[in-house]
């Protein structure tokens, strides 16, 4: 019985200690170099005694941090992963929610982690690696490891302003491991191509497929995505087979027809999730690239991936793909505004909810939001179990297929990250002569429009706000002064009417 991803690490190290488990433009790691320096990490996070609690890897996306993040885990601890290239406002907002008991940082980020002063002891990754390996110390944790043990903390776009943590156990990347070896048959001669960033749920493909199955992978650089012509000769000097991209990605190599001139000569698995993909530019990979295996998968940060479905018919160009059906030991409830289940062929629209081995603990420190989504199931009313409600409006389509709808409430997607709006509008909040605002989605543009009353304000002020404080991912595209906002009879912004004349 596995117990902790750990157990893959230490078979694959044993098995393949000299081949490359992970790759950079600047790095790269064999499994005994990946172990040894995890171990050494470990060995001093342990002597923190703080099992359990999470340690961020405020870090540059690369090897060195995946190494990190092993080396949080056999610490006892769970890992936070935290881009340096977050704005600092987001930063110190996740600090100020989690608490981190350490940060792990990188050669040429002190300065910024001085200015953030998160309060905790810090870490260098060049120092760590040079510790001596306690494996007294490290025997003792492990001793104590369950599956439920906390692995890491995700941090999601908050409504009320401030991120929330998603904590997520060993359990489920385990469960998604074995389901992947079941279904789709990977060996060590698998190459991963990562595109998305680490601390995105769907990087724990890249990050733990080697662990599993003996593969390697290969962090793809950011600025291929923009220039998609680099992009395919880099996955045939390196073999690249498989990748998890987000449907953005996939979507860029289409719009510039890079495949015309360039084809993927060795990549087998395409997987897609983050968003809807649209079919068209699924359609133009599936033309030039007829071999590969094309799998829709769904999940947010609080499932992973817990619906799939793999490509066996044609779509036209308007039609939507189907999210399928659900991953091994995931059981699927579909329920309508009375919690009664909905069936295939009804034709209508039901809340997706979640039972089994595929949803995390809960939000870090916000035990009213888990207690609002990880709930007792109502169709279980002998004894206690837990499912979660997604949010995301689902229906069956006429071959008893599940197919995304729509939101229940103002959370987006948006270049495969999950984004309420309700933190741009927070973020906005201290603009001078900002009076109000709300932010609407814009499907067909895929872009935010963000609305407000007050001082008409310059763009340029305004992106300058809400980028100190914002990811790119969720900068607005459009403003819009009005002279002023629509209220309901409450004194409460009329997001209905805003959605009438602008949306």
């Amino acid at each position: 019985m596995v117990k902790s991803v750990l157990e893959y690490l230490e078979a694959s190290e044993e098995k393949f200690p000299s081949r490359c488990a992970y790759e950079d433009i600047q790095n790269s790691y064999t499994f005994s170099e990946t172990g040894q320096m995890a171990r050494a990490i470990g060995s001093r996070i342990g002597k923190l005694n703080a099992q359990g609690r999470p340690v961020a890897v405020l870090m540059e996306k690369s090897v060195s941090m995946i190494v990190s993040f092993l080396g949080v885990i056999y610490g006892g601890c769970c890992y936070c992963p935290i881009d340096v290239t977050m704005p600092k406002e987001r930063i110190r907002s996740i600090f100020s929610v989690l608490d981190p008991a350490a940060v792990i940082f990188e050669e040429g980020t002190e300065k910024l982690l001085e200015e953030l002063d998160p309060g905790c002891p810090s870490f260098s990754f060049q120092d760590l690696i040079q510790e001596t390996v306690d494996e007294d110390l490290l025997k003792e944790i492990r001793s104590r490891a369950v599956d439920t043990d906390a692995m890491y903390v995700l941090f999601t776009s908050g409504s009320t302003g401030v991120p929330k943590g998603v904590v997520m156990n060993h359990k489920v990347i385990i469960n998604n491991m074995e389901w992947l070896e079941r279904v789709f048959s990977f060996t060590e001669e698998t190459v991963m191509g990562n595109q998305v960033p680490l601390y995105f749920d769907v990087a724990n493909h890249d990050i733990y497929s080697p662990l599993k199955f003996g593969c390697r992978t290969v962090l793809i650089p950011t600025e291929f995505f923009s220039f998609p012509t680099k992009l395919i000769p880099f996955l045939n000097e390196h073999r690249v087979s498989c990748v998890f991209w987000v449907p953005f990605a996939l979507c860029v190599a289409a719009e510039f027809d890079v495949l015309s001139t360039q084809k993927p000569e060795f990549l087998r698995h395409i997987f897609f999730a983050g968003e809807v993909m649209p079919v068209k530019q699924l359609n133009y990979w599936r033309a030039h690239v007829p071999e590969a295996d094309y799998v829709n998968m769904y999940g947010s940060t609080e499932t992973h991936v817990c619906t799939y479905y793999r490509l066996d018919r044609e779509f036209s160009d308007d039609e939507t793909l189907p999210i399928g059906r659900a991953c091994d030991n995931i059981d699927l409830l579909v329920l309508d505004e009375e919690n009664q289940p909905l069936e295939p062929g009804s034709g209508n629209i039901g809340e997706l909810c979640l039972r089994g081995s595929a949803f995390a603990a809960g939000y870090y420190g916000n035990p009213s939001l888990t207690a609002e989504r990880f709930v007792q199931n109502p169709l279980n009313t002998r004894f206690p179990e837990r499912i979660y409600r997604t949010g995301d409006m689902v229906s069956y389509n006429e071959r008893g297929e599940l197919l995304y709808q729509n939101r229940r409430d103002f959370q987006v997607k948006r270049l495969g990250y999950r984004i309420e709006l309700g933190e741009i509008e927070a973020a906005a909040w201290d603009i001078p002569g900002l009076e109000r605002c709300a932010c609407l989605y814009e499907p067909k543009k895929k872009s935010i429009l963000f609305l407000y009353s007050g001082t008409p304000l310059e763009r340029k002020a305004l992106t300058g706000c809400l980028s100190r404080k914002l990811p790119r991912y969720m900068m607005p595209a459009r403003y819009i002064h009005l002279e002023e906002m629509p209220l309901n009879g409450n004194g409460k912004i009329d997001r209905r009417r805003l959605k009438e004349l602008y949306g």
